[in-house]
């Protein structure tokens, strides 16, 4: 697959994108969690699938991980991936109660899991609402799932679905504050095909004429 130009319009244009998202994604968790929440992007770009890893801090760093697909006039995969610090501060907030640290992965149970999980769909749908805003199109989400693992062995299940190492997604950095805590989120939005290429003309398209 041959790599994307990145010009200045299309920076813009991912930059609108991850701020219209993190604004519905602030409005539905100020419901979930109560009280104001913040959220600010902090980097917006394309990134190669296989270097995603980096991104998070390296394949061995154990992650939360929300998996969804999306499918209608674009299909393709969406993860939301959080350390374990920044999971569990959540929770924290989420389940109104202290959480022992550091913990395994194994040891989060169904419930943190689920919570976990629908944090996750409520991030993602703020992101599909962005895109739907922003291009016009329609697009639906699945059920979310959730996993706990090194951030190599979650995202190879993607790079295998993508069928392409050097497939790109769209990176959206965020720092999500609630009641003085700070919760850093990375949304990755990978397009099946050629979906990513199609997606940025049309936000380009948009950013141009306003």
């Amino acid at each position: 697959m041959r790599r994307l130009q990145v010009d200045p319009v299309t920076l813009d244009a991912l930059r609108e994108f991850g701020n219209i998202g993190a604004g519905h994604a602030a409005t539905a968790l100020s419901t979930l969690l109560g009280g104001r929440v913040k959220m600010s992007v902090t980097d917006a770009r394309l990134c190669p699938f296989s270097e995603i890893v980096d991104v998070v801090g390296g394949g061995e760093t154990i992650v939360a991980a929300v998996f969804i697909r999306i499918f209608g006039t674009i299909s393709g995969n969406m993860f939301v991936l959080m350390s374990l610090p920044s999971a569990d501060r959540l929770l924290e907030r989420l389940l109104e109660r202290l959480l022992p640290a550091p913990r395994k992965a194994q040891e989060y149970t169904e419930l943190e899991q689920s919570a976990i999980a629908e944090v996750g769909n409520i991030l993602s749908g703020a992101y599909v609402a962005a895109i739907s805003d922003l291009c016009g199109i329609s697009l639906n989400q699945s059920i979310p799932a959730v996993a706990i693992d090194m951030a190599a062995a979650l995202l190879d299940i993607g790079l295998m679905m993508s069928g392409d190492e050097e497939n790109q997604a769209i990176l959206i950095s965020t720092s999500l504050v609630h009641d003085g805590n700070n919760i850093d989120a990375y949304f990755f939005l990978l397009p099946d095909l050629d979906g990513t290429e199609v997606l940025l003309d049309i936000l380009r398209g948009k950013i141009r004429h306003g």
